[in-house]
């Protein structure tokens, strides 16, 4: 007598007879699988968000499709951190902004024109973002699998992005995964424990673009292979197949034909402007339909280190200038006319100390100037962009120590030539940056910190005007140097005030480049200005 095989009522209750009559009967049925098959091929890297939120139960159900992703030893070592708040938010586009201009610039030339011209993450405009982490505390040796192949954790989270990427394609959410950031910064910006890495972060929200193809396809940027192309048989042929293409800087390095998107309702066709795009987009997201007012705010600030030979030109300049100015008749101001634009000349005085010796101010002077600055520049976003200017002899010596010390750059890397400078000249600029940056050495100092230690009083004001001015809701369009370096502390103290910033130029002082590149803005002019005085943007705003 022959007795059947016990059939469990838990798991697997199939026989092996019914495998064997019926392999292909775990399948699903027609219409699943071409559904199945229809959200892979309409898998996007979507970009262009709508405000509006993602209700509770779709953002769930899109986590537990992650949730339910393959990992090697069953190790689950994902980890979602779900990000709303704007502030997060500003801070990593802050950050990608910065990564976005450092790969282009280890590009060949037209590659790294052509990365400048996409639309590369959409960390602002997402209503939520994604943090995919790996934890990866467990040692390899201790999980099933990851002994021979230590990298499969995070391969495992790959596939939960996968499982979460085609669930909210599903649902019709639209997913941009950004990978431009520092990992230890990104992880920071978490508060991520050692051993927690990060895979990138994930835009999430309802699109506001339903793309046909893959937008780095339509932009020409690169073109999906043949699967012929990537399948081989067996083993690695040995007439090895062409490697993939590297895009870093070469001499020979083929050029890319750059394709744009068409616009939907211009004229001209969606990047064609360039950056001027990208500035037009931030005014546009900032809720103004158009710019053509606003007024130039044209900071004055006397600096004693003038006197310690920094400058080719008198100390008392600066107060013939800001004479000038005030009568309508200084280079800023006759660009600002020009541009279409008022002007609001404001004497901010003069620094207490030389900064190799002594600090600029006092910490109460400083802030009562950056709450000054504040309020102007909520009063002037009321009539339309804010530019920004300043006079002062020996200033860009006084951006340039800021700027060493923002960034951890040497003496030796941030002061430039200046005008009607010498070699001699550039010697005792970079011996008085260093003889200041060697004075506040070990000091933890915030921004309104540096300002008083080794900024100024035009340096206070306009880091004001910035903050208030973005806090209004308007767009500010930084000058030179100085201006920048303003910038850069206003954004220590707020980051969000990076998205209201335009940069007007990029100056011939050699440190501007870093700085515009810490705030990840791409400059509009670069005309080898040297003049100061909000010039550069004043032409950059007409």
């Amino acid at each position: 007598m022959k007795w059947p095989r016990p059939i469990p009522q838990i798991g697997d209750a199939s026989s092996a007879q019914q495998r064997a009559r019926e392999p292909d009967a775990w399948a699903f049925d027609e219409q699943a699988r071409e559904s199945f098959y229809a959200v892979i091929e309409a898998r996007r890297d979507v970009r262009k968000f709508r405000p509006e939120a993602i209700p509770g139960d779709v953002l769930q159900r899109v986590l537990a499709a992650a949730h339910n992703g393959p990992s090697v030893g069953h190790s689950q070592p994902w980890r979602f951190i779900v990000v709303t708040e704007a502030q997060t938010r500003d801070k990593a586009a802050w950050m990608a902004d910065r990564s976005r201009l450092a790969q282009a610039a280890v590009m060949d030339a037209e590659s790294g024109r052509q990365l400048l011209d996409l639309q590369l993450e959409g960390i602002r405009d997402a209503p939520t973002g994604i943090v995919v982490c790996c934890d990866r505390r467990v040692d390899a040796q201790g999980v099933l699998g990851r002994a021979t192949f230590n990298e499969s954790d995070m391969w495992s989270c790959a596939c939960a992005i996968e499982n979460l990427w085609l669930a909210a394609r599903a649902e019709g959410l639209g997913i941009g995964w950004v990978t431009l950031f520092d990992p230890i910064e990104l992880a920071a910006l978490m508060g991520l424990p050692v051993g927690v890495s990060t895979l990138g972060w994930l835009c999430i929200g309802w699109p506001d673009e339903r793309p046909p193809t893959p937008g780095l396809e339509r932009a020409g940027w690169s073109k999906r292979l043949e699967l012929a192309d990537v399948v081989m048989a067996e083993r690695w042929p040995q007439l090895d197949a062409a490697s993939p293409i590297s895009r870093m800087r070469a001499p020979d390095q083929q050029a890319v034909v750059a394709a744009r998107d068409s616009a939907d309702a211009l004229l001209t066709p969606l990047g064609s402007l360039g950056e001027l795009d990208r500035c037009v987009n931030k005014v546009a997201a900032l809720g103004h339909s158009a710019m053509t007012t606003g007024t130039l705010v044209l900071a004055f600030g006397d600096h004693p280190v003038a006197d310690l030979g920094v400058t080719a030109f008198k100390r008392s300049v600066g107060f013939d200038v800001l004479a000038a100015a005030q009568q309508g008749v200084s280079a800023g101001s006759v660009a600002a006319k020009a541009a279409g634009l008022g002007s609001e000349v404001v004497d901010c005085g003069a620094s207490a100390g030389d900064l190799a010796t002594t600090d600029a101010r006092d910490i109460d002077a400083a802030h009562e100037l950056v709450e000054l600055g504040c309020v102007i520049g909520a009063r002037n976003a009321l009539v339309g962009m804010v530019a920004l200017g300043e006079i002062g002899m020996g200033n860009t010596t006084v951006a340039s120590l800021l700027t060493a010390k923002l960034l951890g750059l040497p003496p030796e890397f941030v002061v430039g030539l200046g005008a009607g400078a010498n070699s001699e000249m550039i010697d005792r600029k970079v011996e008085i940056v260093g003889a200041a940056l060697a004075r506040i050495e070990g000091e933890a100092l915030d921004a309104i910190g540096l300002i008083a230690s080794i900024g100024g009083p035009e340096f206070a004001l306009l880091t004001g005007v910035i903050l208030g001015a973005a806090h209004a809701g308007q767009i500010v369009i930084l000058d030179g140097l100085a201006t920048s370096v303003c910038a850069l502390l206003a954004a220590q103290i707020e980051p969000s005030i990076t998205a209201h910033l335009i940069a007007g130029q990029r100056s011939r002082e050699r440190a501007h480049a870093a700085v515009l590149a810490q705030l990840g803005l791409e400059p509009l002019l670069d005309i080898r200005l040297r003049a100061g005085e909000g010039v550069g943007a004043c032409l950059a705003s007409g």
